[in-house]
């Protein structure tokens, strides 16, 4: 553990976005635990936070979840995620376990009414740059990537796992993108979400979506230009970026596709639902080691919980880690 301010470290995991992706990677082991339930995304999702834990070696760490029960957003859009492939049994069972297990190993668990992991991530974040801490955002989920900052990086999960996948920060999510972080929103309301059943602005995709923001900076940018220039300016920026990349002219496009009927109305809906609610109370203590949050855990209890599962690799390392003096 740090001791300076401008060291201290707050993980905070997007814990059902574990157990989804463990659910569908693991699903060959069928592993059930010592009652017969199956476990295998509980497993892996225990597997990877305390890998997470030993490597990034945390001060404080917050688990979000969703409100499975209720959903400012879906009230707000009935038809949010709508599309989605119905969630199978064993699913379910896991991930309305995954709080009650971390809760039980003496993990601290949030989960805001209304609301998702994601607010906890953004609150997360929100709350450590306000005390000069650093901040890790575990998930497999790109709303994270809105919350990059000079203080908080995501780990991006892919296949490689928690050791295996890319750490992310402002620079290199530029480089991914040509996008600078804090307006890395901008760029997702732009392009929309499937997966969250939010259209995109009709003909603005990922390329042009990119080649706009690098030219104006923000959309803010853009859309004063179009108010009080008739987008003269975005149509030239875009032009000449466009050309210095070997493209064609394309500003007259863009511009005519971010005037149609609804365009903008749709992209500040979208903003609006992909934006991160930052004042969720994560009931964390800075000052206070005993806060919730903090390490270590009882070693006895980690020891009973984790080996409920049956994996005896996994119970030694959770131990070591968890009830360890890291």
């Amino acid at each position: 553990m740090t001791d300076s301010a401008d060291d201290r470290l707050l993980l905070v995991v997007d814990a059902p976005s574990l157990v989804h992706r463990n659910y569908h990677a693991r699903s060959g082991s069928d592993l059930r635990d010592r009652s017969g339930r199956p476990v295998w995304a509980l497993h892996g999702m225990v597997r990877q936070v305390v890998e997470a834990i030993d490597r990034f070696a945390p001060d404080r760490a917050v688990f979000g979840f969703d409100d499975r029960t209720t959903s400012i957003r879906e009230t707000t859009y009935p038809d949010y995620k709508a599309g989605r492939a119905e969630k199978e049994p064993e699913l379910v069972d896991q991930l309305d376990r995954a709080a009650a297990m971390l809760d039980a190993l003496g993990l601290h668990t949030v989960t805001p009414p209304g609301l998702e992991a994601d607010d906890v991530s953004a609150s997360a974040a929100t709350w450590a740059e306000a005390r000069g801490w650093q901040c890790v955002i575990v998930t497999s989920d790109r709303d994270s990537f809105g919350h990059l900052s000079a203080s908080t990086r995501v780990l991006r999960l892919i296949d490689g796992g928690i050791h295996g996948s890319p750490l992310l920060d402002p620079r290199k999510l530029h480089t991914m993108y040509g996008v600078e972080a804090e307006h890395y929103l901008d760029y997702a309301a732009l392009r929309g979400d499937a997966s969250d059943n939010l259209p995109g602005v009709a003909g603005i995709g990922k390329k042009s979506a990119g080649l706009l923001l690098a030219a104006m900076g923000s959309m803010a940018e853009v859309w004063a230009d179009i108010d009080h220039a008739g987008g003269a300016n975005l149509v030239a920026a875009v032009d000449s970026l466009s050309l210095e990349a070997g493209g064609r002219r394309v500003g007259a496009g863009v511009l005519k596709r971010l005037t149609a009927p609804e365009a903008r109305q749709q992209f500040e809906f979208n903003r609006a639902m992909m934006t991160g609610r930052d004042d969720v109370d994560l009931g964390l203590d800075a000052d206070d080691p005993r806060s919730p949050g903090g390490f270590p855990l009882d070693a006895a209890t980690v020891t009973r919980v984790v080996g409920y599962l049956g994996v005896v690799a996994t119970t030694d390392l959770a131990v070591r880690v968890l009830a360890g003096s890291h």
